[in-house]
């Protein structure tokens, strides 16, 4: 693990430099002669590669934990309805206009997130319901944000604060700063800090419920964990991205061959792989050549939806074999 761990680590500081010097304007860093290259490079480049690596990071231990809690390889962040919950926060706040202003938007996405967290654990939290129960209850809510998200929408009061909306919920890093990764950062190492606490519980969980009662594992701190964890990791990238889906999906089953497949073994190489992947994928954005720079969301949701296909025709091709051979 620990060397996975350091050819991870080895690939971002390779790659970290590299997304610098990448754009529609390309910089030589042995021949620097455009005057505000310094200001190109550590005012907007150097900040959206910080985002990149601690988004992704967050994302990609988000979908680690949530797979080996739920046993489930097709699960993902969205999931548990707080991506949706946080969005439908910040998409509250360019309905009442306040997203001129400059906490706003952040603000209300974390306070959906957190909401979603709440409920969440008041609906499963409190009940022996299991696996099963949560996970209802996560697509429960998931399906009444993205409802009133299309309620919002097609409320907003004008062409234009609906346009603002959708291309903000496509999800980038154009135009972020020092102050998205001032708010992001900590929110999203806190949100890991959690998920690694629920290695134990998960390694226990692959012997199934009872099995992992019987050895002293505590559901409900295995959820509140597993919550906040997911919460803060998720709510933090929605507050300051938008929704970029297909991260906490994709890299863990990158990974996962390359490991002992123990769940809580997954959780540090997912999360320094999707910091990488969600700096490539930036860095292909910024040098596609469009009119307008090509949506971050927009891309991994290339990229993820055939491997996504991929996985479901792959699950059904092992189904048919096991079944044949039952």
């Amino acid at each position: 693990m620990t060397r996975l761990n350091l050819t991870l680590i080895a690939a971002l500081l390779v790659a970290v430099p590299l997304s610098l010097l990448a754009g529609r304007v390309w910089i030589d860093p042995f021949h620097p002669a455009l005057p505000n290259a310094p200001l190109i490079v550590l005012g907007l480049r150097l900040p959206r590669a910080v985002l990149a690596v601690t988004l992704g990071a967050g994302l990609g231990a988000a979908g680690a934990a949530m797979q080996g809690y739920l046993r489930n390889p097709l699960a993902d962040p969205g999931l548990f309805g707080i991506a949706p919950a946080a969005a439908l926060g910040a998409v509250l706040s360019f309905w009442l206009g306040l997203a001129t202003q400059a906490w706003a938007l952040p603000l209300f996405a974390l306070v959906g997130a957190g909401g979603a967290m709440a409920l969440l654990g008041l609906i499963a939290g409190r009940s022996d319901g299991g696996v099963a129960l949560f996970t209802l209850a996560g697509m429960m809510i998931a399906s009444l944000a993205g409802a009133l998200m299309s309620l919002v929408i097609s409320l907003a009061p004008n062409a234009f604060a609906q346009s603002e909306i959708v291309t903000w919920l496509m999800g980038a890093l154009t135009d972020r700063g020092w102050a998205e990764v001032r708010l992001a950062l900590p929110l999203t190492l806190a949100g890991i800090g959690l998920l690694r606490l629920t290695g134990p519980g998960l390694d226990a969980l692959v012997l199934g419920e009872a099995t992992a009662r019987s050895l002293g594992l505590d559901p409900r701190r295995l959820q509140a964990l597993l919550i906040g964890g997911v919460g803060l990791t998720v709510g933090a990238g929605v507050a300051v991205a938008g929704i970029i889906g297909f991260v906490g999906l994709v890299v863990p089953h990158l990974v996962r061959p390359l490991t002992d497949r123990r769940p809580s073994h997954l959780i540090v190489p997912a999360a320094l792989a999707g910091g990488l992947l969600l700096l490539l994928a930036d860095s292909l954005c910024r040098l596609v050549p469009l009119v307008t720079e090509l949506r971050l969301g927009i891309a991994l949701s290339l990229i993820g939806a055939p491997f996504f296909l991929w996985l479901l025709l792959r699950m059904r091709r092992r189904g048919v074999r096991d079944g044949g051979l039952g």
